[in-house]
């Protein structure tokens, strides 16, 4: 080998060097993987009278998640022919302080949509009364109003609408659906 092919290859190698430790080096575009989303734990919906007197609370919990042991549910218990003022908190109770999920959704608005379902329908009427941005409906605050006593349900689901929300159930994904016994007596 000659000097020439010597000094020849130790350049070649000079220069391909940056280029292998370029290829190496992690991308500062690279996503950084996201928090995990919240778990919702705990809802609990407390409906005030309008006309006064005491609070309906009832409440829906499993702290330990899908597949682990079934949630504890409570009855909501209303009075016939009465309207209340209802509140929705929702909670992430996995977290260490506790996760105020409503907060978030709250600042969120544009992407969350509650839906109440009672069964049978004659049973309550709800109208959610508070808007997100768009003036398109969310549920965090609700009107409810009970006709006749009677019992059934009420399914309350929380749908993730990012840059789909129109203000009907039907697009994005669900966060959470739990479904309440009803007395109205």
């Amino acid at each position: 080998m000659t000097i020439f092919q010597s000094r020849f290859r130790l350049a070649a190698l000079l220069l391909a060097a940056p280029l292998v430790f370029a290829s190496c080096k992690k991308d500062k575009d690279e996503p950084t993987p996201d928090e995990d989303n919240e778990q919702i734990t705990t809802v609990t919906y407390v409906l005030t009278p309008t006309g006064g007197g005491a609070a309906a609370t009832v409440t829906w919990r499993d702290v330990d998640g899908t597949g682990g042991n079934a949630p504890t549910i409570g009855t909501l218990n209303l009075r016939p022919n009465t309207t209340y003022t209802g509140a929705i908190t929702l909670l992430d109770e996995t977290k260490n302080p506790v996760v105020n999920t409503s907060e978030e959704i709250a600042k969120e608005k544009d992407e969350h949509l509650f839906v109440y379902t009672p069964t049978p329908a004659s049973l309550l009427a709800i109208t959610r009364t508070d808007t997100d941005s768009k003036n398109l409906p969310v549920g965090l605050v609700t009107r409810l109003v009970t006709n006749a006593a009677g019992t059934g349900s009420l399914v309350v689901t929380l749908r993730h609408q990012p840059g789909t929300k129109d203000g009907t159930a039907g697009p994005g994904d669900t966060d959470v659906e739990v479904t309440f016994p009803v007395t109205v007596q």
